[in-house]
């Protein structure tokens, strides 16, 4: 599409997120956390920008069979929680690879703040173009991020070549659903830079033309719906903070932006979807 926006317009929506290592290390000084004693432990509570918290991380590392004998390759992996968090409480060795640079360095320094950073290491770098060997990875994950990534075929793909023979890809994603409109679909891509929506359908058949076998395909709409409403009000309750950093324009054009999104699950016309698939034999 001519004038569409492209990945450069991802880079910027996140430089500008309201969840960064600024807030992030304010709420700790909040807390009277000193960064010197900084756990994963606390740490977790502040840094995992993806819908439903710690506990769908778990529940999407038993459905890969994650363990200390998996490399896992987190896709679009931000400030790094999920990845931290997996290395700290199942004791496996976590990759992260992200394309904004900003989120990239905040990934590593609060790693090394926690003291992962031998169980955890972070690669700038595009979805489309992994900088990675074949066959390199037990598991890729993925939560809330590919809608901004365009060219869902390559992107899974990608994320079938760097999977090991037996190996799994395991995510959740903002999808499509019946009655989303052109002209929504259009401002979703201007405004939360969701390049290319695929549907559940689209995410399954891709996969299984790259020989893998979907073992789990779950609706998340109707969970993901009041989940959303909540982070509309959490978002709303860092106002100050956003508006410090970025001005008040840019909250404005946030909470706007925002309340339309998760309007479009209430009345249906997104979802979401969690799916595991298994690297077939040859």
């Amino acid at each position: 599409m001519a004038g569409a926006p492209g990945i450069e317009s991802v880079v910027g929506f996140y430089e500008t997120h309201p969840i960064n290592e600024e807030q992030i290390l304010r709420k700790l000084a909040d807390r009277g956390v000193d960064l010197d004693t900084l756990t994963e432990d606390i740490l977790q509570e502040h840094d995992q920008d993806h819908f439903g918290g710690l506990a769908v991380v778990d529940e999407l590392a038993a459905l890969a069979r994650i363990d200390p004998s998996c490399h896992i390759l987190d896709v679009c992996s931000g400030v790094g929680g999920p990845a931290r968090y997996l290395a700290h409480r199942y004791r496996c060795r976590v990759t992260g690879l992200d394309i904004t640079e900003s989120r990239h360095r905040a990934a590593i320094h609060l790693t090394r703040l926690v003291g992962l950073s031998h169980w955890v290491d972070f690669r700038l770098g595009n979805a489309l173009e992994m900088p990675f060997a074949d066959a390199a990875f037990d598991v890729v994950i993925g939560q809330e991020a590919w809608a901004h990534v365009p060219d869902k075929p390559r992107l899974v793909a990608e994320c079938a070549r760097v999977v090991r023979p037996g190996g799994r890809i395991a995510f959740t994603d903002i999808v499509r659903a019946d009655g989303l409109s052109a002209a929504e679909e259009e401002r979703l891509r201007k405004e939360m830079t969701f390049l290319e929506l695929a549907s559940s359908d689209d995410y399954q058949r891709l996969l299984e033309d790259a020989g893998y076998k979907v073992v789990v395909r779950e609706n998340l709409g109707a969970p993901w719906t009041g989940i959303l409403r909540q982070r509309l009000e959490m978002y709303r309750g860092l106002r100050d903070t956003t508006v410090e950093r970025f001005g008040e324009a840019h909250f404005r054009r946030w909470d706007d932006t925002y309340a339309f999104f998760v309007g479009l699950y209430g009345t249906g016309r997104l979802s979401g979807v969690r799916i595991v698939a298994e690297r077939q034999p040859s």
